[in-house]
């Protein structure tokens, strides 16, 4: 359907060699884009990237530190030279460090807060310009559930997700008029590397499938679908929303 067809269309996601940022990546692949690869692994890189080529659609890997922001700029400006143009951009990279509040590091603070929101912030505010010259854009950061509900021992990561869900609207609220929609996506617990630890505790494994009214955990081929969905014409009437792929977590 021509709707979800992104054929044409060049997106970039930030930490894209693993989990939902690679999940995300490919998803935008299979709809028909060519896709920048960002992270710090060059090994990484080079295989997410080799996996879209292998698909028939272009792609490349870039390093990007999006706590830098001239990593940042230097790493949309060689995106730019490679591909012409940018019109998709998911905000994914990020990292999480668990502790209760009394005893949380200051310098793992800093390091949630300044990957997953000042990152997703340094890295939209590179590539809005172009966006903005062309009239056209797409914006994805990716958030969480934990930027609706609180958890414990998440107090960095919940911040940073609420903070994202802010930033979402006052991008989209700033760039409506100019032809870019900004939106966030929530997600539960998706099997991936970073809740490994989660995933291995028995007791919080069940707590996890226990408070979802679906009963589990989701599934990775099932963020696919929102991914296309906010980047293609579909969602054109859309921006400034959260949308929560949750297994209706957020509703009980």
């Amino acid at each position: 359907m021509e709707i979800f067809d992104l054929t044409g269309r060049i997106a970039v996601v930030t930490g894209s060699t693993k989990g939902l940022g690679e999940n995300s990546a490919m998803a935008l692949a299979k709809a028909g884009a060519d896709v920048a690869i960002c992270g710090r692994n060059t090994d990484d890189l080079k295989r997410v990237s080799q996996a879209i080529k292998d698909m028939g659609r272009d792609s490349d890997g870039f390093i990007l530190d999006v706590t830098s922001k001239k990593s940042v700029q230097e790493g949309v400006l060689r995106i730019l030279d490679r591909f012409g143009k940018i019109d998709i951009l998911v905000n994914n990279a990020g990292l999480n460090h668990r502790e209760q509040v009394v005893d949380y590091p200051e310098e793992a603070w800093d390091l949630v807060i300044n990957t997953n929101l000042k990152g997703y912030f340094l890295v939209a505010q590179a590539v809005a310009p172009h966006m903005l010259d062309r009239g056209y854009g797409k914006v994805i950061n990716m958030s969480s559930i934990l930027g609706k509900i609180a958890l414990p021992n998440q107090l960095a990561y919940a911040s940073a997700k609420g903070g994202v869900e802010q930033m979402t609207k006052i991008m989209a609220l700033e760039w409506a008029k100019q032809g870019i929609r900004v939106n966030a996506i929530g997600p539960t617990y998706f099997e991936t590397e970073m809740v490994k630890p989660i995933r291995n505790d028995p007791e919080r494994f069940n707590f996890i499938n226990t408070r979802t009214p679906m009963g589990r955990w989701g599934y990775l081929p099932e963020m696919e679908g929102i991914v296309i969905f906010l980047a293609a014409p579909a969602s054109d009437f859309i921006t400034g929303q959260t949308i929560y792929i949750d297994g209706g977590w957020t509703i009980a």
